[in-house]
């Protein structure tokens, strides 16, 4: 078997992975980074994938399953739990990214000092085949190409043709 170092292992449980052929008119395409380890991190994403089943201005096309990781940056906290979600959206990159962050406060972040514990982490990692570089936002996501995180996840949705 494959090692990869800070990769503890995939799990599998429900929506994720999760996957559906159905389309909306929605203009744009964006990936989303999901991270927590702070428990329960399973139960969380659970309730995020259904508040996000039914925000109307999102639709979600497919799921990675949990990657458990090795925490980076700050290393003496828990492992995290990582996946990827795939969505269709009718809101621009800052307006998603906004969301994006409100979901994060419904869910108790804090961002008490950089790469800290954390309830819900969720970064856009890409959008629509843009690229954009200001204060506010990073397309594609800062580090998106060094981080297990985002690579692992999105390998196993790729292998099986969900991108």
């Amino acid at each position: 078997m494959l090692k990869i170092e800070g990769a503890r292992s995939l799990e599998k449980q429900r929506f994720f992975p999760f996957f559906t052929r159905f389309r909306n008119n929605a203009k744009y395409f964006a990936i989303v980074g999901l991270g927590s380890n702070i428990a329960p991190e399973k139960k969380r994403f659970k309730e995020l994938f259904r508040k996000l089943m039914n925000d109307k201005r999102i639709k979600i096309l497919s799921t990675s399953s949990l990657l458990i990781n090795k925490a980076f940056g700050y290393e003496a906290q828990k492992d995290f739990y990582n996946a990827v979600i795939v969505v269709q959206t009718i809101l621009h990159a800052r307006a998603l990214l906004k969301l994006l962050l409100f979901y994060e406060l419904k869910f108790k972040r804090v961002r008490s000092f950089k790469n800290a514990p954390r309830t819900l982490d969720l970064d856009l990692l890409y959008f629509s085949k843009k690229n954009r570089q200001d204060e506010y936002l990073h397309l594609p996501h800062k580090g998106v190409k060094d981080r297990i995180s985002v690579l692992l996840p999105l390998g196993e949705l790729a292998q099986k043709g969900r991108l």
